[in-house]
């Protein structure tokens, strides 16, 4: 069979990369006359610049800025001169993953860091940005990033604000004398999130990145008064628009500060690897992610592919870390499987993710051959 191996990564332990040369190598150990393909995928979470990276051929750079909490680093960025596209991955920058654990508040972070990245890819005369936003440590809607652009944001006394936890007070917002050069700005989101309420950046989102239910109010009446600025200076509310929330409202803030079009990092990637015809020439697909349930199919690149594979009429097999959700992952998997609890406990799939995974293609590799040959 042709075998095309996708998956995404498992978060916290496995790249896409490492995910799938693990599942590779289980598959070829029981079925090693079949031709596999190895695809890792992203749809805009972390490891989405390198996979577009890949794809594109793009070259290497780096940038000198700072992180989430203002602590010099050097972060990675790549550029296609073919065409005259940057790549910008936020994880590398103000990523979650780049902070010590429980180290920092989120009322102590924003995304200044992005701003050098920004002005760094506009200094090579490219045309066109995209930028994947998802694994941030951040919850400050771009107020970070904005303010390192030049933009003001004044309270009733013309004073300038410093903060994002202090927007409460925002009464106006001055944009810069010249804007980033790019032609077209594109924000690739791995979540379909507004800005404010109980689906938006805080609620959601917050607890992830350290935000405690007493703070929510906060964070969200900050937020709320940028939204509402923004809107009575423009006429136009970009923060109901799905995507707006992604990035602790990183996705609305691209939007009104650069004028960027939010999209599905996954339909990036589809339409970058040629998604549906490497799917149509596969008698199988396999695919996985760290917790494969429910919210997979909402959005996710692990269920947008699966329900290619549906509609293309070609098996899919996905694979998680843990798994739930078993019954309504079956409307566009042909089989599921979890490493938790039918190989290993949590604590021991941690310590050797690729091992079980391994295990667990070995696994889906002797099912498949028994139903079907």
């Amino acid at each position: 069979m042709n075998v095309l191996i996708a998956p995404d990564k498992f978060k916290g332990t496995l790249t896409a990369i490492e995910a799938a040369k693990a599942i590779k190598q289980g598959w070829l150990n029981i079925r090693n006359n079949d031709r596999t393909r190895v695809l890792p995928i992203s749809d805009g979470g972390d490891g989405f610049g390198i996979t577009l990276r890949n794809l594109l051929n793009a070259k290497d750079a780096s940038v000198h800025t700072v992180d989430a909490a203002h602590r010099p680093i050097n972060a990675d960025w790549w550029f296609d001169e073919k065409t005259k596209t940057a790549i910008i991955e936020s994880a590398c920058i103000i990523g979650i993953a780049l902070l010590p654990p429980d180290k920092y508040h989120p009322f102590e972070l924003d995304t200044s860091g992005l701003a050098n990245a920004l002005k760094e890819a506009a200094s090579r005369n490219l045309d066109k940005c995209i930028i994947g936003i998802g694994g941030s440590s951040t919850n400050d809607a771009g107020f970070g990033m904005a303010k390192a652009l030049g933009w003001k944001f004044l309270n009733a006394d013309g004073n300038e604000i410093q903060t994002w936890t202090d927007l409460r007070q925002l009464k106006s917002i001055t944009p810069p004398k010249t804007q980033l050069p790019f032609k077209r700005i594109i924000v690739a989101v791995d979540v379909n999130n507004p800005l404010l309420g109980t689906k938006g950046a805080t609620r959601i989102y917050g607890p992830q990145k350290g935000l405690k239910i007493s703070e929510f109010d906060r964070a969200e009446a900050c937020l709320a008064r940028l939204a509402e600025i923004a809107a009575a200076q423009t006429g136009v509310d970009l923060s109901k628009s799905p995507g707006a929330g992604a990035a602790g409202g990183l996705g609305f803030g691209l939007a009104f500060f650069t004028g960027a079009e939010i999209k599905p990092g996954f339909d990036l990637f589809a339409e970058y690897s040629k998604i549906d015809e490497q799917i149509r020439n596969s008698n199988l697909v396999i695919t996985g992610e760290g917790a494969l349930d429910a919210s997979s199919l909402m959005g996710k690149g692990v269920g947008a592919l699966a329900e290619k594979c549906s509609h293309a009429h070609v098996p899919c097999i996905g694979l998680g870390g843990v798994l739930n959700d078993i019954s309504k992952l079956h409307s566009n998997f042909t089989e599921v499987l979890g490493i938790v609890p039918l190989l290993a406990t949590p604590k021991e799939s941690s310590i050797k993710p690729a091992e079980f995974l391994t295990r667990l293609a070995e696994k889906a590799a002797k099912i498949w051959t028994e139903e079907h040959e």
